[in-house]
């Protein structure tokens, strides 16, 4: 039997992400909730974790998050297939199918990262990254649910991607880039899939609720995320809504 799901966080209802479903958008409210936990996987092998320090040292800036070449990573990573198979069995544990293998995955670097959300471009969405750095006293902050994730190796979130999240500094009220400063290796490597935030045991196990608002979604033509009935942005040093602009 999975685990219960936590109860939902408190979540303003005026949020609302319209996102394509097909071609024609659709409107849903934000995940109330996010998964967590920490699973086994093996340290990188030490020459792959040192091409990406090399790739990072000098591309990746404070609060910035960037992609790693994936394929090349592969055919250097022999438990790579071990990572993967971590989180399926994570997830099998929390009543949710595997969804690895047919999900986009990406390999993803950042050093910290800003408070910002991703349903402007994957609305349809719901991320589950595998994070594989060392404890580098970091968390993810997600302002919206009042929850701060420890990341260790082995880290495993799965999370609505209209959420509002940060890499920041353990102990810290917001993210600065002055936390991240050259003379120490904050990099943090992970693994992301793109779950369909549509599937129903990915829609329940977040909280989701569809269609809360049809007639905006009818009049739209690009995904985005309404606070109060207009456009909204994220705040990157709090995480908090504020109007577009």
């Amino acid at each position: 039997m999975p685990p219960p799901l936590s109860p939902p966080s408190p979540q303003d209802d005026a949020l609302s992400a319209y996102f394509f479903s097909g071609e024609t958008l659709r409107s849903r409210g934000l995940g109330t909730r996010l998964l967590s936990g920490v699973v086994e996987v093996p340290a990188p092998p030490a020459r792959l974790a040192a091409d990406w320090a090399r790739e990072t040292a000098s591309s990746l800036a404070p609060g910035d998050v960037d992609t790693l070449p994936l394929p090349r990573a592969r055919m250097r990573w022999p438990d790579y297939r071990r990572c993967v198979q971590a989180v399926a069995d994570w997830m099998r544990e929390r009543g949710l199918p595997d969804l690895t293998g047919s999900s986009d995955v990406a390999l993803m670097a950042c050093r910290g990262a800003r408070y910002h959300h991703d349903a402007l471009q994957y609305g349809s969405a719901a991320f589950c990254n595998l994070f594989l750095s060392e404890d580098r006293e970091l968390d993810v902050h997600f302002p919206g649910t009042g929850q701060r994730i420890p990341l260790v190796r082995g880290t495993v979130l799965l999370f609505d991607t209209a959420q509002p999240h940060a890499v920041i500094r353990r102990g810290a009220a917001g993210f600065d880039a002055a936390d991240f400063a050259p003379a120490r290796d904050l990099t943090q490597v992970f693994l992301t899939w793109e779950l369909p935030i549509a599937h129903p045991d990915v829609a329940r196990a977040l909280g989701i609720v569809f269609d809360n608002d049809p007639a905006t979604a009818a009049r739209l033509d690009a995904e985005q995320v309404h606070s109060r009935g207009a456009p909204a942005e994220v705040c990157p040093a709090s995480g908090r809504w504020r109007p577009v602009g």
